[in-house]
């Protein structure tokens, strides 16, 4: 069985038809996947409704939380055909494009989008087949615009076209998103991934109908949402860097600092960041990566990033398997690299001034004064747990959970090993107890170790991170047994009541008091 990672950054992979029966997403699991992807850009509703199946059935079988990730389709702007199936084309001539759907010729293209058309003006930039025909517009009619081809020669049908600089009047769902999200919504998935925002009101629209019933994963694809990045991920609850869309409508060397600029910001607001497309793509048909790949991987692991992806290298690659086992050994090699924690802790954001930053900060500190074994933190909502991963503690995380939900959505945050935890709380006495036995049933630590907690009081109440305790584990004889420590819990790990019918550890704790200056 796989448990506890040997990494703080977490792996995310799109499972497809290279990777969606049973046995394979049990291999790709114990390989080092913590997220599954469901891409509803490609299948059926009813296969990802089987392949979450599989995923909740393994969930079960391991005992440990798994994160799913619907990630929408989005508006996908595509060109008409042509009389021959494609056009070739010469830079410096013009060519009309229009709505017409007549197959188009070497004179015309048809577009079946108006209000696009309605939205360009002279001197747009379209991108076509992404990016490999560019074409500059010169003049606008009624229904109609003339461009001049600046760069390709050749055009097939139905293929994308990009506008990079102009803000379109088209909704980042579709009525196929909103059905395939209501969909994952009564799958029960923990995220949502959102394509083509461009403006905060994108966003707005899908929380309007998400209702809480998911958190919401911001793809950042798209130029106008780079200009409101802080906005989009205050109201986001993670970000991906979609790095191939943005590549299509960015210049490629403005993407690598951007890349850097999207994790600062996210880790400053305390939001899971992902970056994404094309990590590892040479192991679509090989069973190596390139050094040039891996050096990518190895920069998102060195930026601070809380995830990396994997998506037609785990979805219709030849070597799924051995991609994600790829992933894993680069970001260990990255962890055990000592310049590693120095760049990472380099970058740390500011101290916020709320109780919750002050609290999860003084913790990070005393942990590391005392050598504590692991920061515990208690969460009805996931906010206690992300303040600690925000730091990007050298120390493991310990996520004790409420509810199912928020440990599933806790998986993809840096350095934290999500546990669900039903019972409820009620004294400071029975949450050191249950921080005790989930540290050392879990392997994080044991006898004659310390460990930090957060908490907020009252307890289930989201949002209230105000407590910090260290808590010493005796080499006694556990005296008390943890709440709910009889109940038959299927997401207790199996080893857990062994360690109960041995016993485990007495209770010292030790609170933490500010010093005055």
């Amino acid at each position: 069985m796989a448990g506890r990672r040997e990494r703080a950054t977490k792996i995310v992979a799109t499972l497809g038809p290279a990777s969606s029966s049973p046995e394979k997403i049990r291999a790709l699991y114990e390989a080092g996947v913590d997220v599954f992807r469901l891409n509803f850009s490609h299948g059926t509703q009813e296969n990802h409704g089987k392949v979450l199946g599989a995923v909740r059935a393994l969930e079960k079988d391991v005992r440990r939380p798994i994160g799913v990730l619907a990630d929408l389709q989005g508006p996908k702007l595509r060109l008409g055909k042509f009389v021959d199936g494609h056009i070739n084309l010469t830079a410096g001539t013009t060519i009309r494009f229009d709505t017409d759907p007549t197959p188009g010729d070497e004179t015309r293209v048809p577009i079946p989008h108006p209000e696009i058309l309605e939205a360009l003006h002279e001197g747009s930039t379209v991108l076509l087949d992404d990016g490999k025909v560019r074409v500059r517009v010169v003049r606008k009619g009624s229904g109609f615009i003339e461009a001049e081809v600046v760069a390709g020669n050749r055009l097939s049908n139905n293929k994308g076209f990009n506008v990079p600089d102009v803000l379109l009047p088209v909704s980042a769902l579709t009525d196929k998103d909103r059905s395939d999200l209501f969909f994952a919504l009564d799958l029960g998935v923990e995220w949502i991934a959102l394509s083509f925002v461009q403006r905060p009101e994108d966003v707005l629209e899908a929380k309007e109908l998400i209702q809480g019933r998911a958190q919401i994963n911001l793809k950042l694809e798209k130029p106008q949402a780079v200009e409101h990045l802080t906005r989009l991920t205050e109201l986001s609850d993670s970000i991906m860097v979609a790095r191939g869309d943005l590549g299509v409508e960015l210049s490629l060397p403005e993407i690598p600092a951007l890349q850097k600029r999207v994790i600062r910001e996210s880790r400053r607001l305390g939001k899971p960041v992902i970056v994404a497309t094309q990590m590892l793509e040479s192991m679509i048909s090989a069973p190596v990566p390139t050094r040039a790949e891996v050096s990518d991987v190895a920069t998102a692991v060195y930026d601070g990033a809380d995830a990396v992806m994997l998506s037609a290298e785990s979805a219709a690659g030849q070597y799924p398997v051995e991609a994600v086992a790829m992933m894993d050994q680069i970001i260990k090699q990255v962890e055990r690299d000592p310049g590693y924690r120095a760049i990472v802790e380099s970058q740390r954001p500011d101290a916020g001034h709320s109780v919750a930053d002050a609290v999860t900060a003084a913790a990070y500190q005393a942990a590391l004064s005392v050598d504590a074994a692991a920061i515990v933190t208690y969460t009805l909502s996931g906010t206690t747990t992300l303040h600690a991963a925000r730091e990007r503690p050298r120390i493991p995380i310990v996520g004790i959970a409420s509810q199912l939900s928020t440990a599933r959505r806790l998986v993809l945050s840096y350095g934290v090993h999500a546990v669900h935890a039903p019972e409820e709380i009620h004294t400071f006495g029975e949450m050191a107890t249950k921080a005790t036995h989930t540290t050392v049933e879990h392997g994080f630590a044991k006898q004659g170790d310390l460990i930090a907690i957060t908490a907020g009081v009252p307890f289930a109440t989201p949002g209230t991170t105000n407590v910090m305790r260290l808590v010493t584990i005796d080499k006694a004889m556990l005296s008390r047994k943890p709440v709910g420590a009889d109940k038959n819990d299927p997401m207790t790990p199996p080893r857990a009541a062994a360690s109960r019918a041995r016993g485990g550890a007495v209770l010292r704790s030790k609170p933490v008091k500010a010093k005055a200056e």
